[in-house]
């Protein structure tokens, strides 16, 4: 006799960081409720490390054009010309979850990603900071 497991309810999504209407979602997307991997995966991908789910409303409100914008959004970093052929490159990098479960680690994850970003577009860093909101 085989024993099923119970499906996870929305009160699990919700644990996991999903809104109701994101589960319903899920549900709408399989066709079915999901099993605990799929739950668990659909909230690891729509979360705001992954998805910047309640960032990206304001993230839009930002100009990303002008007259001394090198390198504008959708790039590992952001760059604005400064005169006299210089340009001065940015990154954002989001680790909340880990720098509040483990400060030091999680920011030095924060940080490679900083630095990862700023060498892949060709510069080179000069100043770093990891400010932790959570």
């Amino acid at each position: 006799m085989s024993e099923t497991a119970a499906l996870p309810t929305v009160d699990d999504a919700v644990a996991l960081g999903l809104t109701r209407d994101e589960f319903a979602q899920v549900i709408e997307k399989l066709g079915r409720e999901p099993n605990d991997v799929e739950l668990a995966m659909f909230s690891l991908l729509w979360s705001e490390h992954c998805a910047y789910k309640h960032s990206k409303k304001l993230l839009r409100t930002l100009p990303t054009e002008g007259p001394r914008v090198v390198m504008g959004p959708g790039e590992n970093a952001g760059a604005v010309d400064v005169g006299e052929g210089l340009a001065v490159a940015f990154k954002v990098e989001s680790h909340n979850h880990p720098s509040a479960v483990e400060p030091f680690q999680g920011a030095a994850t924060g940080v490679g990603g900083i630095l990862r970003d700023i060498f892949a577009i060709g510069a080179r860093p000069i100043a770093l900071l990891d400010s932790l909101r959570f």
